[in-house]
């Protein structure tokens, strides 16, 4: 597999301060991290691919400090020798997990010696491309999806937030909770949190032609997946308009928080871009009242 990353961060229309974070490392085993898109696409390496995204909260309380420390702990965490004992023995899981633990600690440790950034926290999104299979590991309302022009688009995380459990008590559906007045309220994340941050895992194959999307929730929280979705559909064959197509989005809904998106465009290692998929015309069909 091949794979080419684009990335953008931005405060919004409404926020002076950014507290979203993002990096990204295309081969574990070069460590060279970076928080600007790829040219070209490459081989995707023995170790894989890293996508941090980490969406800082507490305002006052210094969130992007949060978001930047979960960032670079989790960096420091995934060095290649690391990597490629855990690859060894089959731990991926452990190491996610650990790399989340590590990032709640290091947050921690700075609130207590820090007393005035008591309140900061961050939720995490990793998504570690290896093989042919994407291991997510997560903790907050932060998301990763998958768009492949066949199937369209899937969300792979579920996220920890209030409205979340309404939606699994039944108690509310998706779009009762898109609208709901405390959808930003989260359950779980790093940093001055009650509950242990344990982080939820899961794994997708992912194939040629497959886009991973990692984004905080000022995309996610303001646009609907659909609206997603059709950006994606619009710009899938170049990942990097395809980034700013979804940029555009969130701010055109208003902006109201900060953005951060990090895009993996993969394709087969015989390819030089993307498949182009010639879609379906859509047919209208019109009732003739006089023959009902």
């Amino acid at each position: 597999m091949r794979i080419r990353i684009s990335a953008l961060t931005d405060a919004g229309k409404e926020r002076e301060n950014n507290e979203d974070a993002l990096l990204f490392c295309p081969d574990l085993q070069q460590q060279e991290w970076l928080d600007q898109g790829t040219d070209n696409y490459i081989s995707l390496g023995e170790l894989g691919s890293l996508l941090l995204v980490a969406d800082g909260m507490g305002g006052a309380n210094a969130g992007e400090v949060a978001s930047a420390l979960a960032i670079d702990t989790v960096k420091d965490y995934f060095q290649s020798q690391r990597v490629q004992a855990a690859i060894s023995q089959e731990m991926t899981a452990e190491m996610l997990q650990r790399a989340v633990v590590m990032a709640d600690e290091a947050i921690n440790q700075h609130i207590m010696k820090n007393p005035e950034t008591k309140g900061m926290g961050t939720t995490i999104v990793i998504c570690w491309l290896l093989g042919q299979t994407a291991h997510i590991a997560w903790c907050g309302d932060s998301r990763c999806y998958v768009y492949n022009p066949i199937s369209g688009l899937r969300r792979l995380t579920t996220d920890h937030s209030y409205v979340q459990e309404l939606i699994n008590k039944g108690e509310l559906t998706e779009e009762e909770a898109f609208t709901h007045p405390e959808s930003n309220l989260i359950t779980r994340g790093l940093g001055d949190f009650q509950t242990y941050p344990t982080a939820d895992i899961v794994t997708y194959d992912f194939e040629p032609n497959d886009i991973i999307l990692v984004c905080s929730d000022g995309l996610c929280g303001y646009c609907p997946d659909t609206d997603i979705e059709n950006v994606m559909k619009d710009h899938y064959t170049d990942v990097k308009d395809c980034c700013q197509g979804l940029m555009t989005l969130a701010l055109d809904a208003g902006g109201c928080d900060n953005i951060c998106l990090l895009l993996a465009s993969i394709i087969g290692d015989d390819d030089e871009q993307p498949s182009k998929v010639k879609f379906a015309p859509i047919k209208k069909f019109f009732y003739n009242l006089k023959n009902s």
